[in-house]
């Protein structure tokens, strides 16, 4: 049954604090969940919330801690001491600790390095440090199980055992040379049944998936979802191991991705939370909204150069919104399309015949909305045979260059290793918008003569 977090609970625990009832406050939160501890502690105050931090043993805060939103956290640890901090961090995970060691400031990093007194796990948070975030030294976690291929089975019994016990779950068992490169992988039935005088070199399996230390995280989630891993070892540039990947930190990875991914589309330059400062919000929508600006601007004077047209066949301006916004729905779907093949490495074949491919696609999509529209404006609105091929034909050939304007920027934005999904919303649509409108007036005039 899942745990309910109600208003009258809520209350319950400010009063137990205001009142310095510790015992029974302590009772109450044992049993409960480090996510829902992260739950109750984000409907709190700073000080009440820094209260129950300071409270609690660091085994569930600590892992709390990770469940809370970064703005949320980042005020609270402003209000831990560094010494305070560190033991937080002497119960998590290295991948953990490093991230939340990241998010301090140069000054702090170093007073809550120094108050760690774990110094092998002080050095391990320094390492993953090293690495840019989003690569897979950047995700991974130091604690594994490994075993010496020259070991028996019956000695790596006692060496795993102690191993273990740092690591949260065991999900595969790792076998190196004397020089720490990896050499394959132990399974565990294998590991049961073998004799316990044979070395780990006559049973293990050698075939091994792995990655670099730099490899970037949009391949190691790939790796892992295309062969169903639950983790995945970490080599250095000279093939030892140094940490795995696991599913959960895969997961965080894609879930942040495709927030920043939306965030982009949606024309926010920056990772940006809903209580956020109105200046930060600010810094990060203000470029798009310019840069839409800007757009509208070109539109209005391309409108502009047609004036006359709009005097003699007046008509046309009621159909100019809806040039537009078909021009603009198009791109951002196939951008879409695209944005999820690039993130997938799914997108196959040449170029050219992608190109004939989106051709046909917006004729075909193209030519069935413009039928409807003719025929729907002819018959219900009264449109001149003319009028109606004129919208007709604009609105395909509009389709037809939305269409490839959304499949191709993402894929060049790409080659240039810019985000393609930058590709997506105000950029499409702004451009989208003044290309319509110019070839919607353009073959107005062929057709129409003005």
């Amino acid at each position: 049954m899942q745990f309910e977090i109600t208003e009258d609970y809520i209350e319950h625990i400010q009063l137990l604090i205001e009142e310095h009832r510790d015992d029974e406050l302590l009772k109450l939160l044992d049993e409960v969940h480090h996510a829902d501890i992260a739950e109750i502690i984000d409907e709190l105050t700073l000080d009440e919330a820094t209260y129950i931090i300071k409270l609690l043993d660091s085994t569930k805060t600590s892992e709390a801690l990770m469940e809370l939103e970064e703005d949320v956290r980042e005020r609270i640890l402003d209000n831990l001491s560094a010494k305070e901090i560190a033991e937080e961090l002497e119960y998590m995970d290295t991948d953990d600790a490093a991230d939340i060691i990241a998010e301090l400031s140069e000054e702090r990093k170093q007073e809550v390095i120094q108050e760690m007194s774990d110094e092998e796990h002080a050095e391990h948070i320094v390492e993953l440090l090293r690495y840019d975030e989003n690569s897979a030294g950047g995700l991974m976690a130091k604690e594994l199980v490994k075993v010496n291929e020259n070991w028996s089975v019956n000695g790596s019994l006692a060496e795993m055992k102690a191993q273990g016990e740092n690591v949260t779950r065991v999900h595969s068992i790792y076998v190196v040379d004397d020089k720490g490169k990896l050499k394959g992988r132990l399974s565990l039935k294998d590991l049961l049944t073998a004799s316990s005088k044979a070395n780990i070199s006559d049973v293990y399996i050698d075939k091994v998936d792995y990655v670099t230390v730099h490899t970037k995280g949009e391949e190691v989630a790939r790796i892992m979802q295309k062969y169903d891993l639950e983790a995945i070892p970490v080599v250095d540039e000279m093939g030892r191991l140094v940490g795995r990947v696991t599913i959960d930190d895969i997961v965080d990875f894609i879930r942040d991705e495709a927030e920043r991914d939306y965030q982009l589309a949606a024309g926010i330059s920056e990772d940006v939370e809903a209580d956020d400062s109105i200046l930060r919000l600010t810094r990060a929508r203000l470029p798009w909204l310019i840069l839409a600006l800007l757009g509208g601007f070109v539109s209005v004077t391309v409108l502009g150069t047609f004036d006359a047209a709009m005097q003699e066949h007046a008509a046309l301006f009621f159909f100019v919104p809806l040039i537009a916004a078909m021009a603009g729905n198009v791109g951002v779907q196939s951008s879409a399309i695209v944005l999820q093949g690039l993130a997938n490495d799914s997108l196959s074949g040449s170029l050219l015949n992608r190109l004939i491919k989106e051709i046909l696609l917006s004729l075909l999509n193209g030519a069935a909305l413009a039928l409807l529209l003719i025929v729907g404006g002819i018959f219900l609105l009264g449109f001149d045979f003319w009028f109606g091929l004129t919208v007709g034909i604009s609105l395909v050939s509009v389709i037809v260059i939305a269409s490839l304007i959304g499949t191709f920027v993402p894929i060049i934005l790409d080659k240039f290793g810019i985000d393609p999904a930058m590709a997506t919303g105000p950029f499409i649509t702004t451009s989208n918008d003044i290309f319509g409108i110019l070839i919607y007036f353009s073959i107005a005039k062929l057709i129409l003569g003005f």
